[in-house]
């Protein structure tokens, strides 16, 4: 049937994809929601539903007085990128009607997934397949036209005995009868296909199992905590556990733990575990053949529920403490106010506005030497294309690829979890920045959207693009006559992804001496342990809660091209020496020297990084060198302390992660290897989709096309400081691409943004030399430099199949 209003939300949306419209004061609701009836703080919902269709453009804005000549110029200047952003994500449209084509014509009897039971059919995913790199190069290099578009799309096959998820290609594109074709994608995935059996089908059935055994220890929960879990809407408990699932002799095995729920508005389950845990059997589809298989409690295992309930009320059973959801685990402001924090903090003012500029339909971006393009993906978020330096490309692909978060305990559910998030997405977590706190108010700001569950979800002004004062000049010195100093003015593309209990900040940073920073700061609620028998794995940071301890490793590729796409990495290492000198008189002196050498194949291409950062890694085009005979290239180096997993060989992971062993790797780049991961890799780790130590396999490294692969991350001890939140400060990692003799002197002298001041003897009075810099004249009106958080929407969203865009239903609504 037809709706007016429906009618009227959708062309809303069609002029907000196009536009035209700012969503401002409107909440949808929230997209977070789950298929569970109970509270999972993982959110798994949207684990086998997410896509990415392309991200919008928005500016802030806000009331300002008018009567004085204000600085604020706009967030950044409107520009045409010079070519097609053929990595765009589909548009609103693309991606429906390659919904409408599959519903249609795949064969597999697809269901909405709005209607879908565990035995259903679904789409789980439709986003854009990337060009081949080679394909790429011949459209932006010369004259060609655009690779021809293809989707990327993931059916969920359930109903079927053995349940899985296959990846296929749709195009080309645009779609049109008789030409375009539904086929596997196999060609990227080491496994031979695109396709992993699915353990975890069942989840909703699970989640009724689950509630049943809560419901049948409702008399045990009610005595130790006075909660219970029925699977109602007044629950007071939780049952979750190990990601991934366990393989122990040809069964699946899970195990589970109680946790309590929120009770004051705040996001805070992860804190609340309580000790009990329950190991089961789900083998197979019938729920009626799954099993408990024992519980553990107070590091006592019990072979049955009925062992365990004998035992519990039997007399001398120690009963050990709840952790109860209070002020300790809320996020608000609460204790005595700090000395003179009631006057307001310094903020930062772009008096020209923004000095980059932005083609918002193409997604491409300049500042000052550098260009690049955006693209943005349901798995991993933000990725970088086409990173431009003085007009010659130096990278081509940049960007996250997966995220593991690898837990150790004494219990089985902590010893047991570690998470692969692209199986969740970092992209439908990309929410809404708030300005002047994630970004600073006069940043520019893009849209991000989503296309899942047959649903178009908008999350606006989700990155944030804006220059700031690092807080230190570049480069400065002070002599006997003068001082001279550089400003150190950089610029960032920033996302904050929330997975689950985790928020990730993500930030690009380019600096005038032509450097590119990548950094990642984790905050949010940390996943908690219960603290009974954990002594050896953490530290106790509540009254019964002990700091889970874990390992963060994300891995990022970056595709360097520096001077074209042939390649080598070349090595600088600092080692201790004794050397004889025609001038020391025959003796021998204690000393260092540079040790140069080349990273020659694969077999050597597995780096962990010195422990005394005393070997570097330069990329280099060994056919170009400076008129000074070196080799011009990018220097790749940590900055902060590098970080691996600390696990060897997961029980959980298996292959899965093999990416997260080292701190880099480097790898001969094919378009058949071009991701180090797949999203359902951890529902059969001992079989992952992509394994990437199949990448490693010999190939020589001597000028051939690059990628690197390099691992950021933080082991994670958990203290009372991560209560109720980790901070940024402590939670980051990052790397840096510097130029290594890829110029003749440091690119930051071009800024006029100095000054030299002459003083002393040689001149009667200090003469300031600013270069032609001019200072602003106008008044800055710090109100607009105050973010109007009222107009924070979250998120938008509106059925994209079968409604049409164009008007029209295509089934019924």
């Amino acid at each position: 049937m037809k709706l007016l209003s429906f009618l009227a939300g959708a062309l809303s949306l069609t002029a907000l994809v196009e536009g035209r419209l700012q969503p401002r004061g409107f909440r949808a609701k929230n997209q977070r929601g789950t298929r569970h009836s109970q509270v999972d703080p993982r959110d798994i919902a949207f684990q086998k539903r997410s896509s990415s269709p392309p991200y919008l453009y928005a500016k802030r804005s806000g009331g300002v007085d008018s009567t004085c000549v204000q600085c604020y110029a706009g967030s950044s200047a409107a520009i045409a990128a010079p070519k097609e952003n053929i990595w765009a994500p589909l548009s609103s449209d693309e991606a429906a009607d390659v919904a409408d084509f599959l519903f249609a014509h795949s064969g597999y009897n697809l269901t909405l997934a709005a209607n879908a039971t565990d035995n259903d059919n679904t789409l789980a995913l439709v986003e854009l397949l990337a060009p081949n790199k080679s394909d790429a190069l011949s459209y932006l290099d010369g004259a060609g036209r655009p690779p021809t578009r293809y989707a990327h799309v993931v059916l969920d096959i359930r109903a079927v005995p053995e349940p899985y998820i296959q990846d296929f290609t749709v195009g080309p594109l645009p779609v049109v009868a008789g030409v375009t074709k539904l086929e596997p994608l196999n060609w990227p995935f080491n496994k031979g296909e695109g396709k992993q059996r699915n353990y975890n089908a069942d989840e909703d059935t699970r989640s009724v199992f689950l509630a049943y055994l809560g419901a049948n220890m409702s008399d045990i929960t009610t005595a130790l905590w006075g909660q219970k879990m029925t699977g109602g809407p007044n629950d007071t408990l939780s049952i979750w556990g190990i990601d991934p699932l366990w393989q122990e002799d040809g069964r699946i095995v899970s195990w589970d733990q109680f946790w309590g729920n929120p009770t004051g508005g705040f996001d805070s389950s992860t804190l609340l575990p309580l000790g009990l845990y329950i190991k089961t059997d789900i083998t197979g589809r019938d729920p009626f053949k799954w099993a408990v298989l024992g519980l553990l409690y107070n590091d006592i295992f019990y072979e049955s529920l009925e062992a365990f309930r004998k035992a519990f009320f039997a007399p001398g059973f120690v009963r050990l403490g709840a952790n109860v959801d209070g002020s300790w685990a809320h996020t608000d402001r609460e204790g005595p106010v700090m000395e003179r924090d009631q006057l307001y903090p310094p903020i930062q003012i772009a008096p020209d506005g923004g000095r980059f500029g932005v083609d918002a339909d193409r997604r491409y971006v300049e500042w000052m030497d550098f260009s690049f393009y955006i693209t943005f993906t349901r798995d991993s978020g933000v990725r970088l294309y086409d990173i431009k330096y003085k007009g010659d490309r130096i990278i081509y692909e940049l960007g996250l690829q997966e995220a593991l978060a690898h837990y150790a305990g004494n219990d089985p559910v902590q010893s047991g979890t570690s998470y692969l998030d692209t199986y969740y997405g970092f992209g439908p977590w990309a929410f809404e920045l708030l300005p002047g706190f994630d970004c600073p108010t006069y940043a520019t700001f893009l849209n991000t959207s989503y296309w899942t569950r047959e649903t178009h979800t908008v999350h606006p002004n989700s990155i944030c693009l804006f220059e700031q004062d690092a807080g230190y000049p570049m480069s400065r010195h002070t002599a006997g006559t003068y001082a001279a100093s550089t400003k150190n003015v950089f610029f960032t593309l920033r996302s904050i992804c929330t997975v689950g209990n985790y928020d990730y900040m993500f930030s690009y940073s380019f600096y005038i001496d032509g450097s590119v920073h990548v950094d990642v700061r984790a905050s949010g609620y940390i996943q908690s342990a219960y603290f009974a028998h954990n002594e050896g794995y953490g530290f106790k940071i509540h009254d019964n809660l002990s700091g889970s301890m874990h390992d963060h490793v994300l891995n990022f590729k970056v595709d360097v091209d520096i001077l074209g796409t042939q390649n080598s990495v070349a090595t600088a290492a600092f080692v201790a020496a004794k050397e004889t000198y025609s001038w020391s008189g025959g003796k021998a002196r204690s000393t260092f020297k540079l040790e140069k050498g080349w990273v020659a194949n694969e077999d050597h291409a597995k780096i962990v990084f010195d422990a005394n950062s005393a070997t570097s890694y330069t990329v280099v085009n060994r056919d170009r060198k400076n008129k000074y005979g070196e080799y011009r290239g990018y220097k790749v180096r940590p900055s902060t302390g590098p970080v691996h997993a600390t696990a060897v060989d997961s029980s959980n992971l298996h292959d899965a992660a093999a990416w997260s062993r080292h701190h880099m790797y480097i790898t001969k780049r094919k378009d058949t290897e071009p991701r180090s991961y797949h999203a359902y890799n951890s529902l059969d780790p001992q079989h992952p989709v992509v394994n990437f130590a199949k990448f490693l396999d010999g190939e020589s490294l001597a000028q051939e096309d690059l990628a690197l692969w390099i691992n950021l991350g933080m082991h994670h001890a958990p203290h009372t400081g991560d209560l109720p939140n980790t901070a940024f400060t402590s939670a980051h990692a990052g790397f840096v691409l510097e130029p290594s003799n890829y110029l003749l002197a440091n690119p930051a002298k071009q800024t006029i943004h100095m000054a030299r001041v002459s003083f002393g003897s040689a001149a009667p009075a200090a003469q300031a030399h600013t270069f032609g810099a001019r200072p602003p004249t106008c008044d800055v009106a710090v109100q607009r430099q105050v973010a109007d958080l009222s107009t924070y929407s979250g998120d938008v969203s509106i059925r994209k199949f079968p409604f049409d865009m164009r008007g029209e239903l295509v089934g019924g609504a």
